[in-house]
């Protein structure tokens, strides 16, 4: 008995052990393999491989602990391209969008740089070894103090941050060589173009709430030239940007936007959806609806191949949706397990943007001719938004959609 005893003690406290050194792993950097690797297979996939070239800016985003800027409950996704919570209803970017944004606003080791939306304090830490100064402004107090303490604690001394509305920039340091705004207003606050130097630039999302567009603006004899860059979903700015708003409607449900993809496509941007990925509008006369249809293709396991669309829906008054396409699929092979196959998602959020999970129709492997297909989703009372994810999600092979479209009905 005595023996048996032992040998359970034995067992407990190799238990124990292991457990403490699993979390201390994951809890102390120079110690993490497990963090080092997530982060460097995160910059060759969601940076590299999305088409960041910037040396500098890759060199920025692989050492960057990303993971440090967010509750101990989303780190395991810290280093997948996605935006996560933050609390206050407000998110991480994704890793793709910090980098293009920085990349974009080409960062020069002189440059003074206002930023627009602290949020966790993630983009401001990319952007400090690349710039001289930054002054980054956050609304949300509880926001605004939780990024000082990290950016302190994490050693960035490049970084000042301050509580107050981003709409009247920070006039005491103005003007600034570079503005980058990480919230969306629907228009460019004048604050910010008179802080801006002559030949200084602008990145900033600018738009409805779930239709914004991404620009990068050059400041020439005191006006802005805009130059798009891509379709885009971020948080809206909030304060005096809110109040002054002009399409304020807060819509219980909004369907789906160039879902028969028959808008016309410019500079190889696909109109209505934002985070594209390896796709294609086909012309056809015969196409299930109208004379255009998207196709995803992809020949490596693993690879994104996608287009997104953030939606309103608001789960008090909306108690379920159809959601309905035609699909037809070519030599479609799972990359890797059972998520990663093509199929037509529906992820779901709160008023605080906490994840309320997935939804889908689908998915499906293999090779099929074009169908409809349909589903009926419920819709929970905590819903406020969601985003529709259209793509091959990992998986090789081509998936082609038209006619997607949702509809919803009341409680």
């Amino acid at each position: 008995m005595r023996v048996f005893c032992a040998i359970i003690r034995v067992i407990a406290l190799s238990y124990v052990v292991t457990r403490l050194v699993l979390l201390d792993a994951f809890a102390i950097e120079p110690v993490t393999v497990g963090w080092r690797a997530a982060r460097e297979r995160m910059v060759q996939s969601a940076i590299i491989g999305a088409g960041i070239k910037d040396p500098r800016v890759i060199q920025a985003m692989g050492d960057t602990l990303r993971h440090e800027f967010m509750a101990l409950r989303y780190r395991a996704n810290a280093y997948y391209d996605m935006a996560l919570p933050i609390g206050a209803g407000q998110t991480i970017s994704s890793p793709f969008i910090v980098a293009y944004m920085t990349e974009s606003l080409d960062p020069q080791l002189q440059d003074r740089v206002l930023e627009v939306g602290t949020g966790s304090g993630y983009q401001a830490a990319v952007l400090s070894p690349l710039v001289n100064e930054i002054y980054s402004i956050e609304i949300v107090e509880s926001l605004g103090m939780r990024a000082k303490r990290t950016l302190r604690r994490l050693g960035y001394e490049n970084i000042q941050v301050k509580i107050g509305d981003g709409f009247s920039g920070w006039p005491e340091h103005a003007p600034f060589d570079k503005i980058i705004v990480t919230c969306s207003p629907e228009q460019v606050p004048q604050p910010l173009v008179d802080q801006l130097k002559q030949g200084g630039s602008l990145i900033i999302p600018v738009g409805q709430r779930y239709q914004q567009t991404l620009y990068l603006f050059t400041k020439k004899d005191g006006k802005l030239v805009s130059r798009e860059l891509r379709p885009t979903l971020f948080v809206p700015m909030t304060g005096v940007a809110e109040d002054s708003r002009e399409h304020l409607v807060e819509l219980p449900f909004s369907s789906v936007v160039n879902g028969d993809f028959e808008a016309s496509v410019e500079k190889q941007v696909l109109p209505g959806w934002y985070y594209q990925r390896q796709w294609e509008i086909v012309s056809e006369e015969n196409a299930p609806q109208g004379n255009h249809y998207i196709t995803f293709c992809n020949v490596t396991a693993g690879r994104p191949s996608r287009a997104l669309q953030g939606f309103a829906v608001d789960g008090r008054k909306i108690q379920s949706i159809q959601l309905s396409a035609w699909v037809r699929y070519q030599d479609v092979r799972s990359g890797g397990n059972r998520e990663q196959l093509p199929m037509i998602a529906i992820s779901l959020y709160d008023v605080e943007r906490r994840d309320l999970g997935h939804r889908w129709l689908g998915p499906w492997e293999g090779t099929a001719d074009w169908h409809s297909v349909t589903k009926k989703i419920r819709i929970p009372v905590q819903a406020r938004e969601g985003i529709l994810r259209v793509g091959l999600f990992g998986a090789t092979g081509k998936i082609s959609l038209d006619a997607l479209q949702m509809k919803s009905f009341s409680r």
